[in-house]
């Protein structure tokens, strides 16, 4: 029996790539132009609130290894790390070879060992050591296909928002601790933005808890 060559398939289902956000940032790094090249997945380049990528529900922080160490010594990358705490989901990428360092600057070697641990036990953020710009690319490609059905919000300020909901989530998460869930949380809590900006501070205090009084003054100052 032949085959009908022109008997019509039935529908197929396209696939969807999986999307990664970069920050603006990240635009002279070799990370992005590896990301571009990539025929796996849909870039899109923003300006990010909080890390370097957002995949999925997760957000990701790329440093090179003398980033990482000037980001160490200076306590901004203490900073940053205290911001993503916000968020359950998040990775830090650290480039190049650390052994390296190990072996020609043993004057470092022990903060830079003390500093990761730190990272690990006091801030619980995960690490992950790449070689260099396309083995970081790799693994942000790897993280997007397996993240893509995943159905939790992410920070609306990678993104326009469209609905009026998501208008009041991105007002409000432009203020400092405040992420995605707790906006949700406000949010159901309280009807509309007005009565969330006019809320007492312990109102506010079983969702924001420390935050409410810096939340308070923000608006007050």
């Amino acid at each position: 029996m032949l085959h009908n060559i022109f008997k019509k398939r039935g529908k197929e289902k396209i696939k969807e790539k999986p999307l990664i956000i970069a920050d603006i940032h990240e635009k002279n790094s070799l990370v992005l132009s590896e990301l571009i090249s990539s025929k796996e997945i849909i870039l899109e380049i923003s300006s990010l609130k909080i890390a370097d990528y957002v995949i999925g529900t997760n957000i990701i922080e790329r440093k090179t290894i003398s980033d990482f160490i000037s980001s160490m010594i200076s306590k901004r990358l203490i900073q940053q790390l205290k911001q993503m705490q916000e968020y359950p989901k998040k990775l830090l990428i650290i480039e190049g070879d650390i052994n390296q360092v190990y072996k020609e600057n043993s004057d470092i070697s022990g903060a830079l060992r003390g500093f990761i641990i730190s990272l690990l036990m006091n801030y619980q953020m995960p690490l992950l050591f790449s070689e260099d710009c396309k083995d970081t690319a790799q693994y942000l490609i790897t993280l997007a296909k397996q993240q893509k059905k995943t159905k939790s919000p992410i920070s609306l300020h990678s993104r326009i928002p469209k609905t009026k909901e998501e208008q009041k989530k991105y007002v409000l998460e432009a203020f400092p601790g405040i992420g995605p869930k707790k906006s949700e949380k406000l949010l159901e809590k309280l009807p509309n933005l007005l009565s969330i900006f006019n809320a007492s501070e312990e109102e506010l205090k079983d969702i924001l808890k420390s935050k409410a009084g810096e939340f308070k003054n923000l608006l007050n100052s």
